[in-house]
């Protein structure tokens, strides 16, 4: 009896002793301590669109020097692909920045729509297509899935094209921005009645270059304090109004644009 007991002791010391820790490298390490002061390495989510096809895409963001952590089709239903692991980098941001925040591959996750972009319509004319309602339907949960686990924060929430506005613009004018701000993923959207009741303010008396520039830096962009509409205000102003203003976003400023920019620099103090 003496020896079945120590057999059974074994046997139960054996089950709860786990198997010792080690790094992929063989390195033996003990995880019984974990600190308090962390989180998580992402703190931006940057949207695209890819101006190709599905299988074009994946051959891109898979094969060439350009990628992301996410694909989502444009098939029904569409399909989301994993194509980097979220412990990892992609490569999607490029020469990007926002409010200080630099080269953001390194702290973003990024998430590739699959979208023509622009078509031309039957006089030449630029067309941005809306995107489809099941591909939304598939993203917004997944949006939702990253923001929460880690915690980014609604105004790191961003589009290529206002993170690296001199050469992109997605993901465009028809991507429902403020669809998500009403969802409370996003910021809220600008209060009607303050926009209008800047907009006349504005429309008597509008602001010099300056101080879109200088707004539109405390927004978030990075723009040159020039003093002049030059060709990087003009794709900053652009940007920002695809994002707020998607019904005409020509680049140039306006009252519209100044009151949308006064609001959403100077939100409403809670008391």
């Amino acid at each position: 009896m003496t020896r079945l007991v120590a057999v059974l002791l074994a046997v139960w010391l054996a089950g709860c002793t786990s198997a010792p820790i080690t790094t992929s490298g063989g390195v033996p390490i003990d995880t019984s301590r974990s600190a308090r002061a962390q989180d998580s390495r992402v703190l931006f989510l940057i949207l695209h669109y890819t101006v190709a096809d599905l299988p074009l895409s994946l051959k891109v963001l898979t094969e060439d020097e350009v990628s992301a952590h996410y694909l989502v089709s444009d098939e029904t239903p569409p399909r989301i692909f994993r194509l980097v692991d979220e412990g990892r980098r992609a490569w999607h941001a490029g020469a990007s920045a926002w409010k200080g925040h630099r080269l953001l591959n390194a702290s973003s996750i990024g998430i590739e729509i699959v979208h023509p972009g622009v078509t031309l319509g039957p006089d030449q004319e630029r067309i941005h297509p809306p995107f489809p309602e099941a591909q939304l339907q598939a993203l917004i949960p997944l949006v939702r899935d990253i923001v929460e686990r880690h915690r980014i924060r609604p105004d790191r929430i961003l589009g290529h094209g206002e993170v690296a506005p001199s050469t992109k613009e997605d993901p465009g004018p028809t991507f429902p921005w403020r669809r998500l701000a009403e969802l409370g993923i996003t910021p809220p959207w600008p209060e009607a009645s303050r926009v209008a009741a800047q907009r006349e303010r504005f429309e008597a008396l509008l602001p010099d270059i300056a101080w879109f520039q200088r707004t539109l830096a405390q927004h978030g962009y990075a723009i040159e304090a020039s003093g002049q509409l030059d060709g990087q205000t003009q794709r900053v102003l652009r940007n920002f109004q695809m994002r707020y203003r998607p019904d005409r976003f020509d680049g140039l400023p306006d009252a519209e644009t100044a009151a949308l920019l006064h609001v959403l620099t100077n939100p409403v103090q809670l008391p």
